[in-house]
């Protein structure tokens, strides 16, 4: 069942700029200055926030538009993810869209970063998608793929192919390589698996 979202927001300064009466109903929007808006289920539960300096809505379309946005993503009334990036877009309180330098962080583990172009969020499931040149990254390895998805209930984030994983030593003298068609980060128990349903595993080991 599809829930519903409430939003709550401070609107400083309400603009509308149009050239006819034709035109009122489609072109209307607001732009507001630093703005903080909590995102809510309709059992009360906060699911995140956004703040950006900069940003306006739509209100025919209902969409905000959002530049240098910081997003804090919650679980159990805590933060889980703090999202940070260029652009983003929220429509019809349900899609939140990411683009431009996305980098996502884990609150709790603050080694675990995760880089791509973009990123999209239907907020009514648990799903995280990125595209273009996504790199996951802590202080033992590194995964690269094109595109990948962080599923939040299961703390496991897929890799798709081709994806290339490095595991470094602490002095940075030996690294382990592997390319492979698919890789699941267990972002709880920090380990990884790989699957290939045609090729092999390919692994390499350099000293």
């Amino acid at each position: 069942m599809n829930k519903l979202f409430k939003l709550l927001f401070l609107i400083p300064i309400f603009i509308v700029g149009c050239k006819s009466n034709s035109l009122i109903n489609k072109d209307i929007s607001q732009f507001i200055d630093n703005i903080d808006m909590n995102i809510f289920s309709s059992e009360g539960e906060k699911l995140f926030s956004i703040k950006s300096p900069y940003s306006s809505y739509e209100n025919n379309s209902n969409i905000f538009k959002l530049k240098e946005t910081t997003i804090h993503i919650l679980k159990n009334n805590e933060t889980e993810y703090i999202i940070t990036s260029d652009k983003s877009k929220f429509s019809n309180n349900k899609l939140l869209e990411l683009k431009g330098n996305v980098s996502v962080k884990n609150f709790t583990q603050e080694a675990d970063k995760l880089y791509a172009k973009s990123f999209t969020w239907d907020i009514s499931n648990t799903e995280y998608v990125l595209f273009g040149n996504v790199r996951f990254e802590n202080n033992t390895l590194t995964l690269s793929s094109n595109k990948a998805i962080l599923n939040n209930a299961d703390s496991i984030i897929k890799f798709f192919s081709p994806v290339k994983y490095k595991l470094k030593e602490s002095n940075n003298d030996n690294v382990y390589e592997i390319n492979s068609e698919n890789a699941f980060y267990n972002i709880k128990t920090n380990s990884v698996s790989f699957t290939s349903k045609e090729d092999k595993v390919r692994s390499k080991i350099y000293f």
